[in-house]
């Protein structure tokens, strides 16, 4: 019975001590260092991240007993609770001689209605053998919400894909190879080499020229064969170049070309001791071993003169060969002319595809090319939507891209349900393309289509898959300046700046820009970079007040009450945010100054 006795009052003599133990905790824990970094809190992307570090006094931490920080965030009639950090007194040996410090990375999603707000933390000291616990007064230790990132503002390009049609003046090549006897430049019209002869060929020409095509060049270029001295080969090439340029031009005196001959340029190219010509002829003949080849390219690539390698030539038992097989096939005078390709005016597409719009002509009337061309040639966008919605009837890719691009464009005009309608227009028929194009372009699109849903996941990974498909440098640029907005929008400050750094231009990027570099701590390049949008109707006046919360963070408060100024003439609403920023928090007097 003793036993009994003496045991409930040693247990009765611990609870004792456990709460006088408890209680000592809590009245240091008055005396307890808790530092929030940063502080005020700041929304970055959806959350709100922190660190909280504390330092408790010596002998806060009794043997046996627990002391938890906890944090909770309180907003209007609400609170949400974050963390803790917890010290337990095994792991702090030395705590009734020093300190105890310990820090957490602690955050929590951000939601409308949470600024303003306060960051409280509530101290627990227990005593986890007897269960018991006392918890300290709630005590402030930060204040939010900073907004700033919240500026950020989605960037979205339309992307059109390349109709396929050259309204710039395009040339046309036409060749004709005439060939000679050996020795001549005197034209044979019975010579026939390669299948037709050269009274085929000039009767064909003849025909040509005769049809007037507007022409800009003919460029003759005269060879030889190896065979023959020096002086002989340096004016034959020539002279065969000649032989076709007077043919040519006694056929535009017979078809009366008049003031035409004159704006076509003739280029005459004598090559001359060139054994560019036979070595590929040799490459494409079989009438020879390879081996023979061999010895005759080892002669040719050679050391020696032409006439000297051309002597060696000879003395090879496939030289005869060479000569009726090969050579003549080198004595030529090779023509290319180059004409305008015959293509309707801008007008005349202009008004036809808006007949094939109305339903007036048939739509082959245009080619699938110059009818998307058409929707290029109108600042409409109702009348591009007209003519890509009548091109999708052929099933080009790049018809439902484009109908899908104006609708995007479109968009970004619209408020409400009708912008909501738009973006969904442009989805379904990026889709379509989708399924009958792996362009880079349709994802970009989609991407930008997704980014106005404000669905940015799924726009990131539009934009992603846009990257791994070849993109041009168009298309690039702009999948670039859409990743960065929605990088910064997501708190990545780091990869934003990196995309931007390639971006398609807009005062929207740049303004994405500037706000990357400031949320990332860079103040100059910050205030660097929105300095070139402040006359930007879009974001002019915002782009002077971010320049005001990076000089806040520089503590420069002239240039605080010099760029808030700036900002609330351009856009007055802007004075009540500066009254109630927390980024301000320190410069009362020149925001003062700046909006009275």
């Amino acid at each position: 019975m003793k036993k009994v006795n003496f045991a409930i009052a040693f247990v009765a003599g611990a609870m004792i001590f456990s709460g006088c133990a408890l209680s000592k905790m809590i009245k240091l824990a008055s005396d307890q260092d808790l530092q929030v970094d940063p502080n005020p809190l700041e929304v970055h992307g959806s959350t709100v991240p922190f660190e909280l570090s504390a330092v408790l006094p010596p002998k806060m931490l009794p043997t046996g007993k627990v002391y938890t920080i906890n944090t909770i965030y309180q907003y209007g009639d609400q609170e949400v609770e974050v963390g803790s950090i917890e010290f337990k007194a095994e792991d702090f040996p030395s705590s009734s001689s020093s300190t105890s410090r310990k820090s957490s990375q602690m955050t929590f999603p951000y939601q409308e209605g949470m600024n303003p707000g306060t960051l409280y933390v509530e101290g627990v000291a227990s005593d986890p053998r007897s269960g018991k616990s006392k918890t300290t007064p709630r005590m402030e230790v930060a204040k939010g919400l900073v907004m700033t990132s919240r500026f950020a503002k989605p960037v979205v390009f339309s992307t059109y894909a390349d109709h396929g049609y050259n309204d710039k003046e395009e040339l046309i090549p036409t060749r004709v190879n005439f060939y000679f006897e050996q020795g001549l430049s005197r034209l044979n019209p019975s010579l026939s080499i390669e299948g037709s002869s050269n009274r085929t060929k000039s009767n064909n020409l003849a025909a040509f020229i005769a049809e007037k095509n507007v022409t800009r060049t003919v460029t003759i270029t005269g060879t030889h064969s190896p065979e023959g001295p020096e002086r002989v080969n340096s004016s034959l090439a020539e002279n065969r170049a000649e032989t076709i340029e007077n043919f040519y031009r006694k056929q535009m005196r017979r078809y009366d070309y008049k003031g035409m001959a004159d704006s076509i340029k003739f280029i005459l190219k004598p090559v001359v001791e060139d054994w560019s010509s036979f070595k590929t002829a040799l490459a494409e003949y079989d009438g020879i071993e390879q081996s023979a080849k061999d010895k005759v390219l080892r002669i040719v690539n050679g050391n020696g003169s032409f006439e000297e390698k051309e002597d060696e030539l000879q003395k090879l038992p496939v030289y005869d060969k060479l000569l009726k097989e090969v050579y003549p096939g080198l004595r030529t005078a090779k023509t290319e002319i180059l004409t305008v390709k015959e293509k309707k005016s801008n007008a005349q597409i202009a008004v036809l595809s808006k007949q094939i719009v109305n339903g007036d002509v048939d739509a082959d009337t245009l080619s699938t090319e110059e009818f998307l061309f058409s929707a290029t040639l109108t600042p409409s966008l109702d009348e591009k939507e007209a003519i890509y919605k009548a091109a999708t009837k052929s099933g080009s890719w790049v018809a439902h891209n484009n109908l899908a691009a104006v609708y995007l464009d479109k968009a970004k005009k619209a408020e409400g349900s009708a912008k909501t309608g738009l973006v969904q227009d442009a989805i379904t028929q990026l889709e379509i393309a989708a399924n009958k194009s792996k362009s880079a372009i349709v994802n970009a699109n989609l991407g930008a289509a997704y980014l106005m849903q404000a669905d940015y996941a799924k726009a990131m990974d539009a934009l992603k898959t846009a990257e791994t498909a070849s993109p041009s440098n168009t298309t690039s640029s702009n999948v670039k300046g859409m990743k960065g907005s929605i990088q910064v929008m997501n708190g990545q400050y780091e990869e934003a700046r990196a995309s931007f750094a390639s971006s398609a231009k807009s005062d929207i990027v740049t303004f994405d820009h500037g706000l990357a570099h400031l949320l990332g701590g860079e103040y100059s390049a910050a205030k660097s970079t929105l300095g070139n949008v402040t006359s930007s109707e879009k974001v002019g006046a915002q782009a002077h007040y971010l320049i005001a919360v990076a000089s806040a963070r520089e503590n420069n408060a002239a240039d605080v009450t010099s760029s808030l100024k700036a900002a609330v003439e351009k856009d007055p609403s802007l004075k009540d945010k500066a009254l109630n920023d927390l980024e301000f928090t320190n410069y009362a007097d020149a925001v003062a100054k700046a909006v009275k």
